[in-house]
């Protein structure tokens, strides 16, 4: 199965959300960085392709229709190359909220001091090299961070054509992404999740079963 969706956003610009809302609209499964959590395997390879190593996107993304967040969105040209069909999305949030939500959640979590769970530890590693020390180059300072993130929205809106691509902000609802991927709206609410809240609560219970 090749995928249909490629979310080029970064992680805490409601890609948890759309997730949800993609597989709601029949786009399902859809791979996030939770799925690399929970799948045996997943961690190690992600990890392989960082340091070099060559990927193999139909075993990663076997079986799914989407993906969404990191640590797909950091491959987002690569992923875009090897399925041409797929819709592109780029999921935007204002600078400086984005930068408080990512800098209160994501940033914490990966710069925290080594897991004693092996399984937990090299998926706090691989996390920290994509998104940390890839993604931002191991600086975390509030003015590089929203020049990253608004250059990386740059670069897709740039090389990414038009009709392949949908700018789209998780509050705007079911209309545009309906409207763009060709799917009926449907009678439901547009899920909303993975707050600020809930991301600390989970985090705080994966560490707790860890202990």
């Amino acid at each position: 199965m090749a995928l249909k969706v490629i979310g080029a956003g970064l992680g805490r610009t409601g890609t948890m959300s759309l997730k949800f809302a993609l597989q709601q609209i029949g786009f399902d499964p859809c791979y996030h960085m939770m799925d690399v959590f929970q799948r045996q395997g997943d961690s190690e390879k992600w990890d392989a392709i960082a340091r070099g190593g060559a990927p193999d996107w139909d075993d990663l993304f076997g079986g799914f229709q989407a993906t969404v967040d990191w640590p797909s969105c950091h491959y987002w040209r690569e992923i875009a190359k090897a399925y041409p069909d797929a819709k592109i999305l780029l999921t935007e949030r204002d600078p400086e909220l984005w930068f408080k939500r990512i800098s209160s959640t994501i940033f914490p979590q990966l710069d925290a001091a080594p897991n004693a769970d092996p399984r937990r530890e090299a998926q706090r590693r691989m996390a920290h090299l994509i998104v940390i020390e890839q993604t931002f180059g191991g600086r975390l300072d509030h003015d590089h961070v929203i020049d990253v993130y608004l250059r990386h929205n740059e670069a897709v809106k740039r090389e990414v054509p038009p009709e392949r691509l949908l700018i789209y902000d998780t509050p705007q609802g079911w209309q545009p992404l309906c409207e763009f991927l060709g799917v009926p709206v449907p009678d439901a609410p547009f899920p909303k999740t993975n707050t600020t809240e809930e991301f600390r609560n989970r985090q705080a219970t994966r560490a707790a079963a860890s202990r």
